[in-house]
């Protein structure tokens, strides 16, 4: 009998470090949670955090959805905040409103290229072809690139589509 409590209690302990080891797997998978940048996070950072970490905007549009506009090292990045409109259109629960949305970068004399960051055939991108560029897109994970004439223009960080969906009320 005690052979049989040690198999049920060994097949428990088995079964129980492999849900764990599903669990860290999930928790910690990227699609779990918004990509950031610069330690800014959409749905998660507020604008006291992008404050904090960018510094005053060069511009700043009124209110506490507005949108700031600041100057970094190779290029520009926008921040726009989630505002009530968007917590009412989307369905989503009004302690998101005030958080970053998305944050674009936008890139001056980059030399990368589809083909550098290996997004050309990656299936977990989307690619759409456009007058003068291409844009390759992943919801998945909250993230999209721009080429023109094959360079990177713009970066655009958002909430994963997971995230949206554990944001509704």
């Amino acid at each position: 009998m005690k052979n049989l409590n040690f198999r049920d209690a060994r097949r428990l302990i088995v079964a129980a470090a492999a849900v764990a080891l599903l669990a860290s797997l999930f928790i910690l998978s990227p699609s779990t949670r918004a990509m950031d940048w610069n330690g800014i996070e959409p749905l998660k950072s507020r604008r006291a955090d992008v404050e904090r970490i960018l510094g005053k905007p060069i511009t700043d549009q009124p209110g506490q959805d507005g949108t700031l506009h600041f100057n970094v090292m190779g290029g520009k990045v926008t921040v726009m905040f989630v505002n009530a409109r968007f917590v009412t259109t989307k369905k989503l629960s009004p302690d998101f409103e005030g958080t970053v949305l998305q944050i674009v970068l936008q890139h001056e004399n980059s030399s990368e290229t589809p083909e550098s960051m290996n997004l050309a055939g990656n299936s977990n991108f989307e690619r759409e072809d456009t007058q003068g560029g291409t844009i390759f897109r992943n919801l998945k994970d909250g993230i999209a690139y721009t080429f023109f004439n094959k360079r990177l223009k713009t970066t655009r960080y958002s909430p994963t589509s997971r995230q949206l969906g554990q944001a509704r009320k």
